[in-house]
């Protein structure tokens, strides 16, 4: 193996690799959220069992929407991470956790994408 120092041997490895950033992204999705929650909430509750007009009418409000549209951005992104660290601690198997990452990825971010887009659609009718 030859004369390599102890720090040469863990740089790049371990929780000081990038396990930093993944924490501050969840806690500023957390974060987000706690603001966003209610601001959705409120809206959403006072739309339950409304005519399709005024939902359609308060959501194509340029602010409701964009309440909405952070919600659910902030929603999956953290979502995305949450999982991630449950795969990261239960799936041992490498091409069962690649598996996982790689549905993970693309399902938060395709029902994200989904939520998003329609409610552009009914802002900008």
């Amino acid at each position: 193996m030859g004369m390599i120092t102890p720090r040469a041997r863990v740089e790049g490895l371990g929780s000081a690799k990038s396990g930093t950033d993944h924490w501050w992204g969840q806690r500023v999705t957390a974060v987000a959220l706690a603001i966003l929650t209610p601001l959705f909430l409120v809206g959403f509750v006072r739309m339950l069992g409304r005519p399709h007009e005024e939902v359609l009418a308060f959501y194509g409000r340029p602010l409701n929407a964009l309440f909405a549209a952070l919600f659910i951005a902030a929603a999956f992104v953290h979502l995305k991470q949450g999982l991630q660290v449950v795969i990261e601690d239960y799936v041992h198997s490498p091409a069962l956790k690649t598996t996982a990452f790689l549905a993970n990825t693309l399902l938060t971010t395709a029902f994200a994408a989904a939520g998003i887009f329609s409610l552009a659609i009914i802002a900008l009718r």
